[in-house]
């Protein structure tokens, strides 16, 4: 019984205490852009079927797929990532680089 009679005391002083210091929004830096990408054409392994993978963008996994949602809506098709790289289906190697340009990365190897 005497610990609650201390701790009730404290509640009354809460009032008299002087205000603190505002918090401090936190200031959140985007990520910054890869530095390349890898596009290469493939139909090996895709059952026939055309697709444009863009590789070595060094992302992790939640910003890949935000990469690859971006994309597949600019370009109007469809794909998935695939451990490390996007997969988009079809043959986009032309298009691809200014799109990927103008996300920011630095350097873009097309090969395939």
């Amino acid at each position: 019984m005497a610990k609650a009679k201390g701790f009730s005391v404290l509640e009354e002083l809460r009032p008299k205490l002087p205000k603190g210091p505002d918090p401090v929004p936190a200031v959140v830096k985007p990520d910054p852009p890869p530095a390349r990408a890898v596009v290469r054409y493939e139909r090996k392994g895709h059952g026939g079927k055309e697709v444009t993978l863009v590789e070595k963008l060094e992302l992790s996994p939640t910003r890949l797929e935000l990469w690859c949602k971006d994309l597949k809506k600019a370009l109007g098709c469809g794909g998935t990532v695939d451990g490390d790289a996007i997969v988009l289906q079809g043959d986009l190697r032309t298009r691809l680089p200014k799109l990927l340009t103008d996300k920011g990365v630095g350097k873009i190897t097309v090969s395939g």
